[in-house]
This record gives structure tokens, sequence and C-alpha cells, in this order.
């Protein structure tokens, strides 16, 4: 094991990116990976001409123009812009809340007039400063809106009432007052042509990289932190410290993937299904993120159900409230003692990240590594 300069595990997008740029610094790389693919949650797979994003919904989009010409090298994007739906009871509204939402929703034409119905639907709460999702909602978009579009659906995330939800959850929530169906702001935007599993195998390919796949760190930690100088640790922060401090907690998805004999099912790439009632909380039609290419007569669609997640399920999105929060603060300070491991990514870090924000990371962590010239 000498000859690694580095042992990365995980082979997803965090530890992808760091083993890309520690290789081309000559840097020998050993990435282990407990699963028998890697890409992590950005993994697509093709059936019917369809690449299939087969762990929800991933659309690469940034205001960070370095990280956008980074991905650049690796797979040519295509111009995909997200425009959700919601669905609620049948009725049908866009997102992210705009004019178009507005005027569905009330009949209003002018943004002055949308306005005056949001400033009316606020006075419910009086002066009262928001101390829960609910009130927050209320408070940035009125009663109506919230009830129809917002309420179901993140109860449903969260598996939590929204007066149980900490207003952060939903402090930034989008709402425009322009018919403007794109829900991001951010100037780059798209899907990578054949997918995104070509990016990590193209930030892997140095002949300076060795990837094993079906190994779990965890079945010999002993034996990995004693052989390699340094390691990248892409894994939960808890687990690695084997739960000593307590549990984070997270919430699991359950995907239904279904092939359907149509070659248009519901007109969208994304349908968030907002009303209590559906179990689930949106279909994908995967090919409407490549402008419906694939077999014309055949779609992918897949229904997204959150779920209660139990230690030993694939975690999706750290429950950061009050609780978690502290008791990641004191899994970073052991962290912070570790003078080989390295905690990155989604789960070391305990953080929802985007795409672009996961490369930044890396790209931050290379800086520290190896001086931001790359000496």
């Amino acid at each position: 094991m000498a000859n690694y300069d580095y042992l990365v595990v995980g082979a997803g997008l965090f530890g992808a990116t760091f083993a890309y740029e520690a290789a081309k610094r000559g840097k020998r790389v050993k990435v282990i990976e407990k699963d028998n693919r890697i890409s992590g949650h950005i993994y697509t797979e093709e059936k019917d001409g369809i690449q299939v994003h087969k762990f929800g919904a991933h659309i690469f989009h940034t205001s960070n123009k370095k990280v956008w010409q980074f991905v650049q090298q690796f797979a040519e994007f295509n111009r995909y812009t997200n425009s959700p739906i919601a669905n609620y009871k049948g009725e049908l509204y866009n997102l992210p809340f705009n004019m178009n939402t507005f005027n569905k929703m009330w009949g209003v034409v002018t943004p002055e007039q949308a306005k005056a119905k949001i400033d009316q639907q606020r006075q419910v709460l009086g002066d009262k400063r928001p101390q829960n999702l609910e009130e927050q909602a209320i408070s940035l978009i009125g009663t109506d809106v919230y009830q129809k579009l917002i309420k179901g659906y993140t109860e449903k995330q969260w598996g939590r009432k929204a007066t149980d939800l900490p207003a952060f959850i939903i402090r930034r929530l989008p709402v425009r007052y322009i018919y403007d169906n794109n829900y991001f702001n951010d100037p780059y935007q798209g899907i990578p042509i054949g997918g995104y599993t070509q990016i990590v195998e193209q930030l892997l390919k140095s002949p300076l990289i060795d990837i094993e796949l079906n190994t779990d760190f965890f079945a010999n930690k002993d034996h990995y932190l004693a052989d390699y100088p340094r390691i990248i640790f892409t894994g939960m922060i808890d687990q690695y410290f084997d739960y000593q401090l307590g549990e984070l907690e997270y919430r699991g998805l359950r995907f239904e993937e279904e092939e359907l004999p149509v070659g248009n099912y519901q007109g969208n790439a994304v349908v968030n299904y907002t009303d209590a009632e559906t179990p689930y909380t949106r279909i994908i039609e995967h090919k409407h993120f490549d402008f419906g290419k694939g077999d014309k007569n055949k779609t992918i669609i897949t229904r997204e159900y959150p779920q209660t997640w139990h230690r030993g399920d694939e975690p999706y999105y750290p429950v950061n409230d009050k609780r978690n929060n502290s008791l990641f603060k004191r899994y970073r300070e052991l962290a912070a003692q570790q003078s080989k491991v390295v905690f990155g990514g989604r789960l070391g870090q305990y953080k929802y990240y985007n795409m672009d924000q996961v490369i930044d990371a890396a790209e931050k962590l290379v800086a520290r590594e190896f001086g931001k010239t790359g000496e």
C-alpha cells in the first residue's frame, strides 16, 4: 500500500473529483466503493435509448463559471431548463411560483394584483415572526399557494407536519412576479448528453487511479488506516465514528421505475404531486431531460416515495434541524482530531449539496492539500 498516496472512500462526484485532481499532480490513488458501480446518486443508465436518472432527477446548474468550465471537459451538455409542474388533485400549476402560477391560482394578470393577493393572505399571521415552516411559507406566498402547493408535498418529503419543521428550510423559496418557469436563476444549466456516469468515468480513468468496487471500508477499517498515508472519506461521518455520539438522521427515498408503451406519458420531465393523498412526491419522465430522445414508442417513468430512514438504508437528505446540526458539530470536532483522514461530500459533511457545490468543495480540498497552484 506504500505505493499509494491517497485512499478515496466512495466513487461519487466528490471522491472522483479529488482523485482526478490528485492524479493530475502525479499522486497515486486507490478508490474503493461499496456498491457495484461508480457515480453515487448521479448514476445514469441507458434504457430504450433513454438516459435514466436512477436516483432521482439531477439537473446541473451553477453560477460558478469555473465549475461549469470544469464539467464541460468531460461531457457535452444540452440546454435543458428545469421547469417542473405541480399537480394538486388534477390542477396543474407552474413552478417555481411565478405569474403563471398566480394567474392559474387567482386569475390575476399583473404583478401588482398578485402582490396584493399575497399581502392580503399574509395578514393571518399578524405581526408574528414565523416560527416554523408553515408560518414561513405563508409569510412568503400566502395561504392558498401554501395549502395547495407546499403543505402536502413538504410533509410527505420530510415525514413531519409543517408546523414541526424549522422555518429556514423554506426561507429561500423562489417567488417571482414575472412570467418565467425557469426554476433556477443560475446562468449555466443543462444535462450531459449521454448521462452523468460518463463524467465520473472520465474523472477516474487516469492510470494513476485504481478502483475497487464492492469493497466496504468498514470491513477492513483498521487495515486501511494503518496502510494508507492519507484517506479522503466520503461516507457517513457518524458511521465512521461507530455512532459513538449518536445517530444522525436522514430521509430515505424509494424509487419505483416503470417502462410504458407510450411515447409521452406526462409531457414534462418532472411533475410534483403536492396533495397529501398521493403517496409519492413526484413522477420523473426521463426522456424529457433529453428533449424526447430515445424509443418513440416507449417511455420510462420513476415515482419517488419519501420514507423513514433506518440505519443500513441508503441515506439521501440530511435532516438539518437543530438536534442533528448540533450532533454533527460534535462529530466534526472528532473529525478535526484525525491526523490522516479528511471528511468530504454530502455524507462526510452532513450537508445537502447541489452537484456544482460538491465539485467546488472537492476543489477547495484540493487547494488545501496541494496549494492553489497545485505545487
